[in-house]
This record gives structure tokens, sequence and C-alpha cells, in this order.
């Protein structure tokens, strides 16, 4: 008998690995590639648009690391020139906000249109789903302008299948409430309403992680 009981234990020790052994589960890798929205100008440190989203998608129970690949000043030149850097061999999706500073500086937007459209599709071919959002342009730049530069994000998601969001400042553009003194960056406030809207769109970008 005692033979069989040590015989038994050996068994189950074998079936069953120590729990020390058990790899668990890595958070998932978001990167946010984009300009001073996403760095976070002019606000504290935890303040800025990943960390945010980080803590609300948390808080929904998403296993989720969001990296901050946001550099003040940036256009679609500069995020193209350091992408493969910026989007590390580790990540495993990609919000992509650029085309505000491209706006500001009057770049024509089918320079930008090209720019953007080779992030996409270089980060798509590596197999990363990738949410795209829109910027707007003014009026004041005129209608022709404004048409062209609105109009080429959506295009960009379509032809790569991307998901996209219309607007990355939707409610908070143009409310002083929500901005800082320069009536350009968002203040947390501001931060917080860019969370709450485009978080239905995060989700669904990371259903796509890992989705054959």
């Amino acid at each position: 008998m005692r033979r069989l009981a040590i015989l038994f234990a050996a068994l189950c020790a074998f079936a069953a690995p120590p729990v020390a052994t058990r790899a668990a589960a890595e958070p998932v890798r978001l990167v946010v590639l984009g300009d001073s929205l996403t760095a976070g100008y002019g606000l504290p440190p935890g303040g800025g648009f990943p960390a945010k989203l980080e803590a609300a998608l948390r808080e929904r129970g998403r296993d989720v690391t969001v990296i901050d690949a946001g550099v003040s000043g940036d256009t679609t030149a500069g995020g193209l020139s350091r992408l493969d850097w910026s989007v590390g061999p580790d990540a495993q999706a990609v919000i992509v906000e650029l085309g505000g500073n491209d706006m500001l500086r009057g770049t024509d937007p089918a320079r930008t249109a090209e720019n953007l459209d080779q992030i996409v599709a270089r980060l798509t071919d590596r197999g990363l789903p990738v949410l795209l959002a829109g910027m707007r342009a003014p009026r004041n730049f005129g209608e022709a302008y404004g048409e062209a530069f609105d109009a080429l994000f959506p295009a960009i998601a379509e032809r790569h299948g991307a998901a996209f969001y219309p607007f990355f400042l939707d409610g908070v553009a143009a409310d002083p409430a929500l901005n800082q003194p320069d009536g350009i960056h968002p203040n947390e406030a501001g931060v917080a309403v860019i969370v709450e809207r485009i978080l239905p769109a995060v989700e669904k970008l990371l259903d796509r992680v890992g989705a054959s």
C-alpha cells in the first residue's frame, strides 16, 4: 500500500506542474503614436491621454499597458521617420494620432495623406490592429483645404482596413472650459472627455488583438 501511495503522489506531481512555472498572461501593449495631444503638453505627469486611457481600460477589466509614443510638435513626416523605434516589436495594437501640426503649418493635404498612408500600411503589414484618429481643419484655412484635409483620414482607414475614430478632439475643440489657455491643447477635464468618447472604439480595437 505504501508503494502505491508513493507512486500515486509521483504521478500527481508529474501531471500538475508547480504553480510557479505557469506563465502569467502579459498585459496587452497598446501604443499611441502621436503629437502633443498624446504627449500631454501642459499637463502634470499622469494627466495625459495615454495614462488616462490606460486607467479607464483597467477600470473596465482590460489588462492593458498604454505606451505613450507622443512627441510634441510632431508632424506626420516626423511620425513616419520614427515609426520603427516608436512602435517596437512588442506592440500589439496602435492608435495613430497625427496630422494636427501638418494642418497648423498649412501642409498640403496630399503630403499629409502620403505620410499617414505609409504609417498605417507599415503597421497593418506587421499584423497590428490600427485605430486612426481623425483631425479636422478650421475653415479659416479655406473651404477647399478643409474638405481635402478632413477627407484624407477616413479614406486611409478604409484603404487599409483600419479602425477609424472621426475626430480626436470631439466634444473638446473650441470649448474654453476643456482647453488650456492656448485654446489648442486639452486640460485634464478635456482629456477625460476625449477618453470617455474614444473608449468604445479602443475596446473594439483591443478585441482584434490576436484575431486571425
